[in-house]
């Protein structure tokens, strides 16, 4: 019989053997204490990071669990964000032909009539989102007074936004005598007081998060500037070359500027937060797991929960606030004994957040200068490579031959470097590559250039063809 040692645990061989077909033979250590447990009817309360085979440590003891002789819902499990409730409802669906059970995933960004619709039927387990689920609640088209099982998945970060009124309100309404199984990366004092509410006498297990989490990924930090980001970036993919990247933004706003610039630079690439629709999530997801994607700029509400097979790099373009967020991002690279790469890109203001990072993790993230750093750089040279900076210089050479009846009449004196900074403009103009305000950025530097004498104006003409 295959995967003896999920029957060992107390797994029907039926899903063993599916389990097999999906390629999964051997029990993580979550899983190995995760599930007895669960089968036993004890109550978990169980710090696991993400990656670490958690989801199916409560999967596997739901569709153990569930009865074929009840027509209600048996099992609710929580999920932060959308994107994880899919992602548990799919691996779900990969197991549910085995028991003939029936799952809905029910989240903000779907049609409410239809999720109404399928709620009727009353499926065996219903993932969700908080407040999705509590609107169903208060419209009374659900209900969940006789589940057998609660997980609440990702607690911390439930908690970490915002949803914790709603979780409480969830709850209430369901059976005080119900299993409640409990998984969070980090136990803090919220999620404990959350655990000792509503779990009783939960067993306590703990998944070593830091070992799990971070052996097999690189770690580097690269020091630069805020407008030296850009150019470290585009270096870092073109020596990387990561099969699947994510790279991570502070806000919307940074994320949707920074796709823009690296899809100007022929990057393949797309983004993925908050103000898309829920179809245009699911197509961009689709891509990024299809590999059609090469990189995902991301935020990390977003990207809670995101779990795909085959990223080799975390990008940290802006460095997260906290260890937490720093953990589960570089978590979703160096997963299933694969090496992974988390690099982040700091400033000189980043230099404490930093250092809290490493405290917190216990380990010391490797320095190297990035763009931005070098006194050349400073002057406009932008730290590009050379074989970058001189591919950019052939390409505005050309531009400047084909424009170039159209270089008099300015009013510098200086000619030779007003006819390269006049074609570093046309050029930009004619790839339709730089923003104006990059062209403001490259007129300053030509002002303060002429000021500084000759050597900074030879800086200034390297960093306007960088730019």
């Amino acid at each position: 019989m295959n995967n003896r040692p999920f029957e060992a645990l107390g797994i029907r061989h039926e899903l063993v053997d599916q389990l097999h077909r999906s390629g999964i033979d051997e029990p993580t250590p979550v899983q190995k204490q995760v599930i007895p447990a669960a089968l036993a009817g004890r109550d978990v309360l169980a710090q696991a990071q993400t990656g670490t085979g958690k989801t199916l440590a409560f999967i596997l003891p739901i569709l153990e669990s569930l009865s074929d002789k009840r027509s209600s819902t048996q099992a609710l499990i929580l999920a932060p964000t959308r994107e994880l409730a899919i992602q548990i409802s799919d691996e779900m669906k990969k197991l549910v032909p085995v028991t003939g059970a029936s799952v809905l995933a029910v989240y903000g960004g779907q049609d409410v009539e239809r999720q109404i619709r399928q709620l009727r039927d009353a499926p065996a387990v219903i993932v969700a989102t908080p407040g999705r689920l509590l609107d169903h609640l208060r419209r009374q088209t659900v209900h969940i007074r006789g589940i057998r099982q609660l997980v609440l998945d990702e607690a911390d970060q439930m908690l970490h936004m915002g949803f914790l009124p709603e979780v409480q309100e969830i709850i209430e309404q369901t059976p005080t005598d119900r299993q409640t199984l409990l998984f969070s990366a980090t136990l803090s004092d919220a999620v404990r007081r959350l655990a000792a509410a509503y779990t009783r006498e939960a067993v306590d297990i703990r998944i070593q998060g830091k070992t799990v989490t971070l052996e097999g990924i690189e770690q580097i930090a690269y020091e630069t500037t805020d407008r030296g980001k850009l150019p470290t970036l585009l270096q870092l993919l073109e020596e990387h070359n990561p099969y699947l990247a994510v790279v991570f933004c502070r806000t919307k706003i940074r994320a949707k500027k920074l796709t823009a610039n690296l899809q100007e630079h022929g990057a393949q690439v797309d983004e993925l937060h908050g103000d898309l629709t829920q179809a245009k999530r699911e197509q961009v997801m689709k891509r990024f797991r299809e590999a059609k994607l090469q990189v995902l700029v991301a935020t990390d509400v977003a990207a809670r929960g995101l779990d795909v097979e085959g990223v080799t790099h975390i990008f940290n373009y802006d460095i997260p606030g906290d260890a937490e967020s720093y953990i589960h991002r570089i978590g979703r690279t160096g997963r299933a004994g694969q090496q992974g790469s988390a690099i982040t890109l700091l400033t000189t203001r980043d230099a404490e957040a930093m250092q809290a990072i490493e405290r917190a993790i216990g380990m010391s993230v490797t320095r190297r200068d990035g763009q931005g750093r070098s006194t050349a750089d400073q002057a406009g040279l932008g730290g590009q490579s050379a074989g970058r900076r001189k591919r950019m210089s052939d390409r505005s050479s050309a531009d400047a031959q084909k424009r170039g009846a159209r270089t008099g009449g300015r009013r510098d004196r200086n000619k030779p470097q007003q006819a390269e900074s006049r074609s570093s403009k046309r050029h930009g103009k004619g790839s339709g590559t730089r923003s104006k305000r990059d062209d403001r950025a490259g007129a300053t530097s030509s002002r303060t250039s002429r000021q500084g004498g000759s050597s900074d104006a030879a800086g200034g003409r390297r960093g306007r063809r960088k730019r």
